[in-house]
Order: C-alpha cells, then structure tokens, then sequence
C-alpha cells in the first residue's frame, strides 16, 4: 500500500520524536554526536524548503492578480466578489491577531513543555532581531527590490510586486499577456521543485524531529497536540462565522443555509479539497435560490482565489511560533503579520496543501521577525488544521456568493444591470 505524501511526512515525524526520546532515555555523549549530524541534514531541508519562496509568492501574487483584474474586467458581478473576497480577507487576518493570543491566553501550553520545546527550537534557529516601528516604516518602500529579495525583507517585497502586477493590467494586451505566461512558467518551475524537495521530506523531518525529541522530550508531542488544537479552533471560527454571513447577506434563514451547505462540507471534510467540493457547492447555491448565472461565475472564482481561513489560520501559526520562542509582537510586527496574511493568501490558491502551508506562512514569519525553522515539524501534523481550512473556505466560498448575488439583485429571469447597459450601448 502506497503512502500518501503527508502520512509519510507525519509517520517521519513520530518517528524522529520517538528516536530522540529513546537516545535521551539512553543518555551517553554519542546523543550529541547524533544530534550534530541531524541538525545540518534538516536545516539542509529547510534552506532546500526557504529558497523557492521568494520566486514563488513573486510569481503567484502577479498571476493571482491578473487573473482577479481580468474576471473584474469581464463582469461587474465578478467585480464585487472580489471586492468581498478582499475584504473578508483583510477581515480573517485582523481576526487571528486578536484571537490567538486570547485563546493562549486562555489555554496557555504547561509553563515546563514550553520551556523544553523554546530550548530545543532555539537550538536550531538563531531568533531574528524584531524591527521597530521606525525601521518598519522608513523600510516599508523598498529602495531595491532585488535587495529586498536577497535579505528576504518580504513585505517591501510584496508591495513593489503588488504595484507591478497592477501595472502590469494596464498594459496592451500582447505584452501583459507574455509576462503573465512567464511568472506562471516561474511558479510552475517552482512547484516542481517543492514536489522535490517535499518527496524527500521525511528525510528532513525526521532529522529535526529527533534534534526536538532528544532536548524537549516528552514535552514536544503535548506542544504539537496544544498548537493542532489552537490553529484549529482559530479556523473553526472563521468557518462558524461564515453561517451568518450567508444567512444575513443572501436574506434567507439559518436554518436554510446550513441544509444547503451540509453536502459540500462533507465533501470538503473527505477530500480536504475546495476544488473537489465545487460541483456540491453549485447545488446547495440553487438549494439557496442563487441563480446558476451568478453561482456559476463567483463559485469558481471563489475556489480559485479565496481561501477565507488563509489569514486566520496562516497568522495564527506565526503568532504560535512567537509565543514559543517567547517573542514579544509589538505594532510594527502586527502590522506586518495582517497586511501579509491577508496579501499573500490570494497568491497561494491552487497551491497544493503542504506547498502551500511553507509559501503562505513563510513569508509572514519573515514580515514579523518569527523563525522559519518550526514550520519543517509543523508541516507534518497539518492534516487535521487543513480539514477546518477546507471546511470554512468551502462554507465562507458558498456565504460570499450569496451575499454578492443577493447585494446584486442578480437573478435568472431578468438580466442583471450590467447586461442591460451592455444591450443598450449595443
């Protein structure tokens, strides 16, 4: 039987804690000569993980925002969606800034696990120094974006990208459309590599896992469960907010919403996929009385650049992180950990689940001074966070239609005001 890819990766995982669990059992100064020789293989995973970053969220925003400027062009239904898909972005960033620290708060990790996991993780990754306001602000326009790349200053990185991609829509059609070609041709390349460097990632993480068992011991298995079970809850909000959505902006009742969502969340909880839980979600759409015309143009688009639990969930990872190696976020850091999260979750749709779990929370560890080298353990338990990811992606897709259709009086008997100012300019 054929594993698959994450069950390999979570299979290294336990592996590797167990290993450093049994040799630290053991004890004996071959411990250390082991833990020597696991440290640089998986940091040589990390970096092999850390250098298709830049290329990737270069390339991914500019084809993810020419791809939403031209369905914004091709319909002023399409338009508003994507208005809305902003700003519940913009929405589920802000969220997990203020919720994940409440739910640490509230259920903090045991004083002496979090002491051991600190211990074991510094060990492996220097913490970056976090930058002041001032800094952040005076760096904030990149004077060279090249050396923005090259020292990872990702979110002066992100913004020059954002006002190219939005130069690049104003351009004739011929030279948009060959560079448009060529940065999906970079991110192409780019998923290739990771399917690479991801084949061999059990390799990596079982190397990094034994470093984490051997210092943090028992304690390492009790952190992962702790963050499985905060991630998780941040996008169990999100998913539970996205029923009064739906049912306050597509004017119907709760209990009519949640029956028309029920068969696509099945689908998205087996699959783990919003793709595969598109033709359910287009039934429940007529089940909610949104006609074809209009679930038919904003669901796909909806799958294809809307990850409503990208922000919450991406933040509440680095915020996590922070809290375990004992970082202090201050206004600068917030700042930049929202405006990214929201930014680049446009870019990572239709990134597969564990490429997109390093390309979309890399960078906003990189924007708040938070260590990169956790995410290599931590891609290995996102089995169970990316079911609440798809669930509430696929419920907040189906909420978003509804409330644009409704808002937009779009309905299949009477053509829609665009396509009477289209008929009367004709």
């Amino acid at each position: 039987m054929k594993l698959s890819q994450p069950t390999r990766i979570l299979l290294a995982l336990v592996a590797g804690l167990l290993l450093g669990l049994a040799s630290a059992a053991a004890g004996g100064a071959w411990v250390e000569r082991v833990i020597a020789i696991a440290e640089p293989i998986g940091g040589l995973w990390l970096n092999a993980l850390q250098m298709t970053i830049v290329p990737l969220v270069v390339s991914l925003l500019i084809t993810g925002i020419a791809a939403s400027a031209a369905a914004a062009r091709a319909s002023r239904l399409a338009g508003r969606a994507l208005v809305l898909f902003i700003v519940l972005l913009w929405i589920s960033s802000g969220l997990a800034m203020v919720l994940t620290p409440l739910l640490l708060q509230w259920w903090p990790l045991p004083a002496e696990a979090a002491d051991a996991l600190r211990s074991a993780l510094t060990a492996t990754e220097t913490v970056p120094q976090a930058p002041g306001f001032a800094d952040f602000v005076r760096t904030i326009v990149p004077s060279n974006p090249v050396a923005a790349a090259a020292s990872d200053a990702i979110l002066p990185l992100i913004l020059f990208t954002l006002v190219f991609a939005f130069a690049m829509t104003r351009l004739p059609d011929e030279p948009r459309l060959l560079l448009t070609g060529f940065f999906r041709a970079v991110a192409d390349a780019m998923l290739v590599m990771i399917g690479w460097i991801l084949w061999i990632g059990p390799v990596g993480v079982i190397a990094l896992a034994y470093v984490v068992g051997a210092r943090a011991g028992g304690a390492a298995f009790g952190a992962l469960l702790h963050y499985v079970l905060i991630v998780s809850a941040v996008g169990v909000v999100v998913w539970l907010l996205s029923f009064p959505l739906g049912a306050i902006g597509g004017r119907t009742s709760l209990g009519t919403f949640v029956r028309a969502t029920l068969p696509s969340q099945a689908v998205a909880v087996s699959t783990q996929s919003s793709l595969a839980s598109l033709p359910a979600m287009l039934r429940g759409a007529e089940t909610l009385g949104v006609p074809v015309r209009a679930s038919g143009l904003v669901l796909p688009m909806a799958v294809a650049i809307f990850r409503a639990t990208g922000p919450a969930m991406n933040l509440a990872v680095v915020i996590y992180i922070a809290y375990w190696f004992g970082i202090e976020l201050g206004p600068a850091q917030i700042a930049a950990g929202v405006a990214a999260a929201a930014i680049t979750t446009m870019g990572a749709a239709g990134v597969p689940g564990q490429a997109s779990f390093i390309t979309s929370i890399a960078p906003i560890c990189l924007a708040m001074g938070v260590p990169i080298a956790p995410l290599a353990l931590l891609i290995a338990v996102e089995t169970l966070p990316d079911i609440f990811r798809t669930l509430g992606n696929v419920t907040m897709d189906m909420a978003a239609t509804a409330t644009v259709s409704e808002r937009s009086g779009f309905t299949d008997e009477e053509p829609a005001e665009e396509d009477r100012l289209l008929g009367t300019k004709a």
